[in-house]
């Protein structure tokens, strides 16, 4: 099953077997290491080293909240010194979270490699006591911070701030698109419809980068709501990560009303493997575009937590009937125990319809949770568009609330031609009503 984090065994790294070899490159991966394979380094990419199982478990919370757009990957033993040169040679971790108190000895011998082959690379020691000489020793070698067990929220942040004010480029995410992740409190709550026509708004607002990605692997069904067909699908993403580029990214998705589409695959069986880490993706779409909308599809699969995880907001996208209710809060719950923090997650009710359910107010009661948009019921309109495979129409009801999300999200307004476009429409229109009555 997957997970969030991808954990390897440094016997995974050496050279693998032809057959294997074969299998990869008849899938169009490159690499002969697992590492390689497995998952590529990257510029946001956070390294653990440590044997110790109950350290692991220890840090991973605070890696899952403090980074979270952040490919993690453990190494549960310590690596050997030539292979982890290589390694780092190739593709070097933003940080790394080394394990010196199993092996003192063999992790400065690590640290030495990053501080000669990747001094980018910001390593922080864990240590089991407070002990001044392998402080001061590990920091000689070339270590930028340390902690001490038990690691705690209260010790960690501190030590990102610092870290931070060593490399500030990192925090800088003004080039880095907006991920949105739509996510169903259940089916048939329309999460689809609202991916589609918000990306469609963000081109309105001046978004010229626009990526719309269906990342559910079973139920998918953006292809059909705008009768797409494309040779290509995200899966053909997943086994290319390790060489991922503009080019082949341009092969992979289509177009449409100038948004860039990443299609699911139209046969569910085609994703009976176990399917990787999305992270790759998302972090290569998050450089390459200004902002992404996910419909990642049902809410409790390892995989829309990773995705979940990975975006900057979460849409939950619910109507105000209430089993869809009942269903939004598990899938609260469900973020809450995986320490998705309540800040990322935005409640939307679509469809919404006093006469069929709870109001705004009971439902915000209920939850525990502010509505951060309602939607209201436009069933002609939705109908309409699903039947012309195009986005729901200007001027609907419908439409006008995507535009007002879109704007809130955001916080931009209309660009200032369609501003100028409206504002002469509604003169034209008011003018010939004048010269009409008169």
């Amino acid at each position: 099953m997957f997970a969030a984090r991808v954990s390897i065994c440094i016997g995974e790294l050496g050279i693998a077997s032809p057959d294997a070899l074969a299998e990869r490159r008849g899938r169009g991966i490159k690499g002969e290491r697992a590492w390689d394979v497995v998952f590529p380094m990257s510029t946001r990419t956070v390294l653990v080293i440590s044997p110790d199982v109950r350290l692991s478990a220890e840090l991973a919370p605070l890696l899952s909240q403090n980074f979270p757009s952040f490919a993690v990957i453990e190494w549960n033993q310590y690596p050997d010194l030539r292979q982890l040169a290589e390694t780092l040679s190739g593709r070097a971790p933003t940080y790394c979270f080394l394990d010196v108190g199993t092996n003192r000895d063999t992790a400065l011998r690590a640290l030495g490699v990053f501080a000669s082959t990747s001094p980018s690379t910001q390593v922080i020691a864990l240590l089991t006591s407070n002990n001044p000489d392998l402080i001061l020793t590990c920091l000689r070698s070339g270590a930028a911070e340390f902690l001490l067990q038990p690691i705690t929220i209260d010790q960690f942040q501190p030590v990102l701030s610092r870290l931070a004010q060593l490399n500030p480029s990192l925090n800088d995410n003004s080039s880095n698109a907006r991920i949105y992740a739509v996510l169903p409190a259940k089916g048939a709550c329309g999460a689809s419809t609202l991916a589609v026509n918000l990306a469609m708004q963000w081109k309105r607002l001046g978004m010229r980068r626009n990526l719309l990605a269906d990342l559910d692997p079973c139920t998918g069904v953006i292809s059909f709501l705008l009768k797409l067909k494309w040779h290509y699908t995200f899966l053909d993403a997943l086994t290319r990560v390790t060489s991922l580029d503009a080019d082949l990214w341009r092969g992979l998705v289509c177009q449409t009303a100038g948004v860039d589409v990443l299609l699911s695959p139209d046969k569910p069986a085609d994703v009976m493997q176990e399917l990787p880490n999305p992270r790759p993706i998302v972090d290569f779409c998050r450089e390459a575009y200004e902002v992404v909308t996910l419909d990642v599809g049902e809410p409790f699969s390892p995989w829309s937590l990773a995705l979940s995880s990975s975006a900057d907001q979460i849409l939950l996208v619910s109507t105000n009937e209430l089993p869809a209710l009942r269903s939004a809060q598990r899938v609260l719950q469900h973020l809450d125990r995986n320490s998705v923090e309540r800040s990322r997650v935005r409640l939307i009710l679509n469809r919404y319809n006093t006469e069929a359910g709870l109001t705004q107010e009971a439902v915000e009661t209920a939850l525990h949770i502010d509505v951060s948009h309602v939607i209201p019921s436009d069933y002609e309109a939705v109908q309409k568009a699903l039947v012309d495979g195009k986005p729901v129409a200007p001027g609907t009801p419908f439409t006008k609330s995507i535009q007002s999300l879109a704007e809130q999200l955001s916080g931009r307004a209309p660009t200032s031609a369609e501003a100028k476009s409206n504002s002469t429409s509604w003169t034209a229109r008011l003018s010939s009503f004048l010269s009409r009555s008169s």
